[in-house]
């Protein structure tokens, strides 16, 4: 089954940001598009806020006068859904509501014709619940746009229980003709990019209960090391703490307390006290007219050592090497059966970040994970207080001289971007294993939808068959609570062999 015709009719139920951003898409596609809301008058002013978005993308030469002007013949409010029977797609933007929904779907059963495709763009609810509600749930089927929806290419196209192939094929296809990326994903709590993406809040905000670090520190590791367009606080800051909030429970709840998905308590006391972020003038940052941002801590400047010796080849970090030489430090490097550490003029040794704390060991320093060493702007250092003050200061004034700021944060396994990209990794393996998508699928979601570095399986053959499985396992082993415990699915993939090279890694 093919994309709609653009001679076919769309309909949109709901005429919020989310509704009319749906509505513009199709419209600016081709389609003749019907506007209705329960409220009187809303969808007239709705269609009035469109014609005026269509006329400032005239302005910027983006759309032709005359395209607006076709685009505004075809756009039509509709006083009641009876007005809606000739369409052939209606997608529904109303409140999250599962009864709301189901009562809309069968009325709309009831008026649209046998073969019209009906669709859902909840973010929160199971599209087979809602679904479930239709004499034909066959037809129904999820078309979850992100906000802003002209702007942003990702639709998740989501088939409920007993939705037809037929008719997910149709949404597919249809949204692609519409210029976006449509990704495939069955029906499962926050679907692709809000099941997968739950870690990059949570491992955030566990950093900061443990006082490993504060909130603008944590940000600035995951932008300057991580790679990430934004931190896990700010970010929620511009999302909302209510929302965010929202729908970590929704998926926490959906999957019946999994401690996995288990929301923060402090962003709960946030949420609380009403700082929900920039709405409100106040969340993680104070947003109000002439506020400070608060600095990262950043670490004094240290003298380099002059040498170090590299057991074993780094792992992930091995471009560190090329870099220490670079900068005018003595490398010489020992073959270690499980070296993978810099050792240091004074005795102690820097690590890569793998799930054990610093604390456990006689003067080791741990470095935090990086998408690029050489194009990574800031560096996390984690130690213990029993961490000799000179090995810290050497592996500070190491990093420094190869041009990095240096962040010390508190003695948490994992320390920041690690134990999140490891937790992303291990959550993407577990989809693809209970059928939610594919690799490829769950990859461009994570890009395309919040704007990741890499989706989450190039951060897993970039980093190595077993690193997010070993540095997990060490995580569970200090945390047994099962939060860290890695999927049977993650220890299937690192215990395998490895087609590239046909033995095990």
């Amino acid at each position: 089954m093919t994309a709609l015709d653009l001679s076919s009719p769309v309909a949109v139920v709901g005429t919020g940001t989310m509704g009319q951003g749906i509505a513009q898409v199709a419209l600016v596609a081709g389609h003749p598009v019907r506007l209705y809301d329960a409220l009187p008058g809303r969808a007239r002013q709705a269609a009035d806020a469109i014609g005026a978005r269509l006329d400032r993308l005239v302005e910027k030469e983006r759309l032709s006068a005359a395209d607006r002007d076709a685009a505004r013949a075809r756009l039509l409010p509709a006083e009641t859904l009876a007005e809606l029977a000739d369409c052939y797609l209606v997608v529904e933007a109303v409140l999250e509501r599962l009864d709301v929904k189901q009562e809309l779907f069968r009325e709309l059963e009831d008026i649209v014709g046998e073969d019209c495709l009906l669709a859902t763009n909840t973010s929160s609810l199971s599209v087979t619940a809602i679904g479930g509600a239709l004499r034909v749930p066959g037809r129904f089927v999820g078309l979850h746009f992100f906000n802003p929806a002209p702007l942003l290419p990702l639709v998740e196209v989501v088939s409920g229980f007993a939705t037809d192939v037929t008719y997910a094929t149709r949404a597919y296809e249809t949204a692609r003709a519409w210029g976006k990326t449509p990704v495939a994903c069955a029906d499962t709590p926050g679907f692709i990019v809000n099941r997968i993406a739950r870690p990059f809040y949570a491992e955030a905000f566990a950093v900061y209960e443990a006082q490993g670090a504060d909130p603008a520190t944590i940000d600035a590791v995951l932008r300057e090391s991580g790679g990430f367009r934004m931190g896990a606080f700010e970010l929620t800051d511009l999302i909302g703490q209510d929302v965010n909030e929202s729908v970590t429970r929704s998926v926490w709840e959906s999957f019946f307390h999994d401690v996995r998905f288990t929301p923060s308590l402090a962003q709960r006391r946030l949420v609380e006290s009403g700082r929900l972020g920039r709405k409100t003038g106040h969340g993680w940052y104070d947003h109000r007219d002439g506020a400070e941002r608060p600095e990262p801590d950043t670490a004094e400047r240290r003298q380099p050592p002059a040498h170090v010796v590299a057991e074993g080849d780094l792992g992930p970090a091995a471009d560190l090497l090329a870099l220490i030489r670079e900068a005018g430090i003595q490398v010489r490097e020992e073959d270690e059966d499980n070296g993978t550490r810099l050792v240091l003029p004074s005795g102690g040794q820097l690590a890569l970040a793998d799930g054990q704390t610093s604390v456990e060991f006689r003067d080791v320093v741990y470095f935090d994970l990086a998408l690029d060493y050489r194009t990574a702007t800031r560096i996390a250092l984690s130690a213990s207080q029993d961490t000799a003050p000179q090995t810290l200061a050497e592996a500070i004034g190491l990093f420094q001289a190869l041009g990095k700021k240096v962040t010390v944060i508190g003695d948490v396994p994992g320390m920041i971007v690690a134990r999140t990209v490891a937790r992303i990794i291990d959550l993407a393996h577990d989809a693809v294993a209970k059928g939610v998508a594919t690799e490829e699928d769950i990859d461009t979601a994570m890009r395309l939808g919040v704007n990741y570095p890499l989706g989450p399986f190039e951060w897993s053959r970039r980093l190595g068959r077993s690193w997010a499985y070993a540095l997990l396992d060490d995580l569970h082993l200090r945390d047994p609570s099962g939060r860290y415990a890695p999927s049977l699915a993650l220890y299937r993939h690192a215990h395998a062999s490895d087609p590239r090279e046909g033995n095990a890694s």
